[in-house]
C-alpha cells in the first residue's frame, strides 16, 4: 500500500536540511530578479502564453504535449489536470516504499493509466537538476512553479524547453499559485481553478468538524533531536506555513515579524526560545520521543505551547509529513483529515 515528503531540502526544514532542511522539504531560498507575480497572455487557454517569473519571461508557443517537471510537486498539477508527465522528479522524503513516487501521485497516475510501462521517467535530483535526463524526455515545457531554481538552472532548462519558474520567492509558491501558474502554461488555467475550488470545499468541510483549530497561532519548527542547540522556524513565505492559513490558523506575531531575507526558515538558538513564546501551538517534525525531550530541556520547555503539550508532532519522513511540507492540489486532500486531527488534538492543550 502506498502512502506519501521532504523536498529536496524540503528537508524538513525541507527535511534534513538545514541541512537538510529544516525543510522537511527544500534548499535555501535563491534570489530572483523581479518581485512581480507570474502573469500570462492567453490565460484563457489560447497560445502563445507568456509567463513572467523572477528571471524573465517564459513563452509557450503552442499547447504542450510532452510535459516534464522538476523540483517538488509540480507534476501533481499536470496529473490533476489529466496530463501524465513524460518525466518528473523522483521523490525521496516520505517515500515509504522506495519507488520515488508519493501515494497521492501514484493514485493519480493509476487513474490516468500512467503506471507500468507508461510510468514517467524519474529524475534523480539528489545532486541537483539532472539536465541530461530532462532533455532525454524531449519535453515541450518544464514545470517548476514551486522550486528553488537558480537563474543558471532556469537558463539551462530553458535551452531544453520553455521553463516555468517560481513567480516571486524560491520555495515560496503556495499550492494555489503552483496550480494556476503551471496550469496556465498548459492552457488549463480554468481547469486548475476548478480543482482549487474543489480542494477549498474539502478544507471547509473538514474544518467544520474541528472547531478548536480556528484562530490558533502556530510556530512551525524543525529540530535535529541529536542537537537541541538550535531550532529551525519556518517563515511566512514557506508553503507549509501558508497552508496553515488555509486551515484557519495564523502565525504568532513573533514569527510574522522575522526578517527572512527570502528564506523559508530561520534558525533560533536555544537561548532565543522566548522569541516564539507567543505561539498558541507548535508544529514540529519528529517522533513520539520528541515532545518529552523538548519538555525536559531547560530552554525549549520555556515555550508555553511545548510545556503544555499544545504540539502537533508530524511523524518525520512519512507520507503525511511530505504531503504537507510542500502542499499540492493533490496532496492537500490526501492528507487533510489526518493532518487536521493532529492540530485539533494539540488545540485541546492550549492554555
Amino acid at each position: 500500500m502506498r502512502t506519501a515528503p521532504r523536498r529536496r531540502a524540503l528537508r524538513p526544514l525541507v527535511a534534513g536540511a538545514a541541512a537538510a532542511l529544516l525543510l522537511a522539504a527544500c534548499s535555501s531560498g535563491t534570489e530572483g530578479g523581479t518581485d512581480d507575480a507570474t502573469s500570462a497572455a492567453g490565460g484563457d487557454g489560447t497560445f502563445p502564453v507568456t509567463l513572467e517569473n523572477t528571471f524573465g519571461e517564459t513563452v509557450v508557443e503552442e499547447k504542450p504535449e510532452a510535459v516534464a517537471s522538476v523540483a517538488w510537486g509540480n507534476h501533481d498539477v499536470a496529473l490533476a489536470l489529466g496530463v501524465v508527465p513524460v518525466g518528473m522528479a523522483e521523490q525521496t522524503y516520505g517515500d515509504d516504499d522506495g519507488d520515488g513516487i508519493h501515494p497521492w501521485t501514484y493514485e493519480a497516475l493509476e487513474e490516468l493509466d500512467g503506471t507500468g510501462d507508461a510510468l514517467p521517467a524519474l529524475f534523480d535530483e539528489s545532486d541537483g537538476i539532472d539536465f541530461a535526463a530532462v532533455a532525454d524526455t524531449a519535453p515541450d515545457v518544464v514545470l517548476a512553479a514551486y522550486s528553488g531554481l537558480t537563474e543558471e538552472e532556469w537558463t539551462t532548462l530553458s535551452e531544453i524547453a520553455p521553463t516555468v519558474s517560481y513567480p516571486e520567492v524560491a520555495w515560496g509558491t503556495n499550492w494555489r499559485d503552483m496550480a494556476l501558474t503551471n496550469g496556465r502554461a498548459l492552457g488549463l488555467e480554468d481547469e486548475a481553478q476548478e480543482k482549487i475550488d474543489e480542494v477549498e470545499q474539502q478544507i471547509e468541510d473538514a474544518l467544520a468538524d474541528r472547531p478548536d483549530v480556528a484562530g490558533k497561532s502556530v510556530a512551525y519548527l524543525y529540530v535535529d533531536p541529536t542537537d537541541l542547540s538550535s531550532i529551525g522556524v519556518y517563515t511566512k513565505i514557506d508553503a507549509r506555513v501558508q497552508l496553515l492559513s488555509d486551515l484557519g490558523m495564523t502565525l504568532p506575531e513573533s514569527v510574522e515579524s522575522f526578517e527572512d531575507d527570502g528564506l523559508f526558515y530561520v534558525d533560533l538558538s536555544a537561548e532565543q526560545a522566548d522569541q516564539i513564546a507567543d505561539a498558541d501551538m507548535v508544529a514540529i517534525y519528529g517522533d513520539e520521543t520528541l515532545l518529552p525531550t523538548l519538555q525536559a530541556h531547560p530552554l525549549w520547555s520555556k515555550i508555553p505551547a511545548i510545556a503544555n503539550g499544545a504540539v502537533a508532532v508530524l511523524p518525520d519522513n512519512t507520507p503525511l509529513a511530505s504531503a504537507t511540507s510542500g502542499p499540492t492540489v493533490l496532496s492537500v486532500p490526501w492528507a487533510l483529515e489526518d493532518y487536521l486531527d493532529l492540530f485539533q488534538a494539540a488545540a485541546q492543550n492550549v492554555q
